[in-house]
């Protein structure tokens, strides 16, 4: 008579399996490091430095549900306020045309003309020495 190793079926052996490395895939720690960690060999947890620890709430909790939101730090722009913050920027924005407009302006002279430079006639131009030319 043949004997199975295993006697449980497929399916809930695969279930099992599965079931195993999602739970290991899901955990949060290693335990390999933790072992080793524990004995001396792993790696060592270095303190958190002051700033950080300064930096970050005591306690990292979510906002809960249903609470207000606080209120702004500074009141909202009243109607007068905002169109005194539309005029100065329109003014900001015809000074800035304006220096465009001048800017292009001097950028419209013409160039200067070149140097002319006298003739020289005194000397005579020289035939190249690699010249197919026979005089």
């Amino acid at each position: 008579m043949r004997m199975k190793p295993l006697s449980i079926p497929r399916a809930p052996a695969f279930a099992l399996i599965m079931l195993t490395a999602a739970a290991v895939a899901g955990c949060n720690s290693n335990p390999v490091r933790d072992v080793a960690t524990s004995l001396g060999a792993g790696p060592q947890v270095a303190p958190t430095p002051d700033f950080v620890a300064r930096s970050r709430p005591a306690t990292l909790d979510y906002m809960p549900i249903g609470t207000p939101v606080p209120e702004r730090p500074t009141p909202a722009r009243t109607a007068e306020e905002i169109k005194a913050a539309e005029a100065e920027l329109d003014a900001l924005r015809s000074r800035n045309e304006a220096a465009g407009a001048a800017a292009a302006e001097m950028g419209k002279t013409p160039p200067p003309e070149p140097v002319r430079l006298p003739a020289n006639t005194s000397q005579q131009t020289r035939q190249k020495t690699n010249s197919n030319r026979r005089p």
